[in-house]
């Protein structure tokens, strides 16, 4: 269960083509419908200066932690991701990954819980937080439905999404008009289901998940305060 929820947490790490992105800086709190256990959760994108960017993700609760970082540029407009890193401590099973993506090599070294990998680097390929920052971009050039080249641990997996339509959401930073997106899975291969809501108004800062396992259990993650290219994120 705890596990279940840190990957809810780290679906947070939301914004390939893309215009330059924005700093933001993001705080959320998370509700566990079966059981009181709650959790909090930050992602920060700053522009470092060497004109890389830097992606930062880090999720706690009582008995674990999750920190995930990734270094990417920005070419011709689309995001190029260079360093990847993921660790989860705490109780339970701990977690190590590593990344590193070598443009001009085309080839992706580094390891997964001790196992190498070592994979061709084909264009638009992104890691597991870029491919965020690719989605709120995507969602905010106006496209309805999107699809990603992710490297998921050892192995190229398409993560897709579809946008459902436009819904106010309530958060402790007040009313904020978000566009509803919906990862797409196939049914007969998985009962999960992922619903996320991106503030029109905030440069398409995710502002909520919600997430039902595929053992029924649901998760709530709510935006607590941001800021966006240095402004307080404010609703109605």
């Amino acid at each position: 269960m705890r596990r279940a929820l840190l990957l809810a947490l780290a679906l947070l790490a939301l914004p390939v083509q893309a215009i330059e992105p924005k700093p933001f800086n993001a705080s959320y709190t998370a509700d566990w419908k079966q059981v009181p256990m709650s959790g909090t959760a930050e992602r920060s994108l700053v522009k470092l200066a060497d004109g890389r960017w830097q992606l930062d993700f880090n999720a706690s609760m009582v008995v674990a932690s999750v920190n995930e970082r990734s270094v990417f540029t920005v070419d011709k407009g689309a995001l190029l991701p260079l360093q990847y890193s993921y660790k989860r401590g705490g109780l339970g099973r701990s977690k190590r990954v590593g990344h590193q993506f070598d443009w001009q090599a085309k080839l992706v070294t580094g390891k997964d819980q001790g196992e190498v990998v070592n994979l061709p680097l084909n264009p638009g390929l992104l890691d597991k937080s870029t491919y965020q920052l690719a989605l709120q971009q995507d969602v905010a050039a106006g496209k309805r439905s999107m699809s990603y080249q992710v490297l998921d641990g050892d192995e190229i997996e398409t993560y897709d999404f579809r946008v459902l339509g436009e819904e106010p959401v309530e958060t402790r930073a007040g009313l904020l008009d978000a566009v509803k997106v919906e990862r797409v899975r196939d049914p007969t291969q998985s009962k999960r289901q992922t619903v996320m809501w991106f503030a029109k108004d905030w440069d398409l800062l995710l502002v909520r998940l919600h997430q039902v396992e595929k053992d029924g259990k649901e998760y709530q993650i709510m935006l607590e305060r941001g800021t966006v290219d240095g402004r307080p994120v404010q609703g109605n």
